[in-house]
């Protein structure tokens, strides 16, 4: 794929952050291809609920398929409306936007990982709230996962001032 002709991935979640994200992205790279990625997870109705046992799990439900069902495609309708919003603000910023909710796999750095590598994205563009320290390492970080394993630029951007 020609570099220009590559498109930008931008991971987007509806987030004041994630439109900031959008409009740096489409100061840096107007006029762009731009894949704009809402990442969804499935199997959220199989979640442990009830009060942490001693090992810290909750007590497991045994799902029950029409609900699974249910609450995935209730989050995939959710993430794709996500994503057709975003794709229309980097649109309405210049960006040649084509919107993706994607299933997450494995965590969310991978699957951006792995959905700049299928489609040949020429940099990865997500925001970041800055967590430093102890509480990055707990709840983890997608910008530390990215700028870590992806063999792609990773272009973190903070907000606006």
């Amino acid at each position: 794929m020609a570099a220009e002709a590559a498109p930008v991935l931008i991971a987007y979640d509806g987030s004041e952050l994630s439109k900031a994200a959008v409009r740096h992205a489409a100061e840096i790279f107007p006029g762009r291809p731009t894949l704009l990625a809402t990442v969804w997870e499935p199997g959220l109705a199989m979640m442990p609920v009830g009060t942490p046992d001693a090992m810290g799990a909750g007590m497991m439900m045994p799902p029950n398929p029409e609900e699974t069902q249910a609450v995935d495609r209730l989050q995939r309708e959710h993430a794709s409306r996500i994503a057709a919003e975003g794709a229309q603000l980097a649109r309405s910023l210049g960006l040649a936007a084509e919107a993706h909710a994607v299933p997450d796999e494995v965590d969310v750095a991978d699957t951006l990982i792995d959905l700049s590598r299928e489609r040949g994205a020429v940099v990865i563009v997500v925001g970041s709230h800055g967590v430093s320290g102890l509480r990055s390492r707990v709840v983890g970080s997608v910008a530390r996962k990215l700028i870590s394993h992806s063999e792609r630029p990773v272009l973190v951007t903070r907000g606006e001032s």
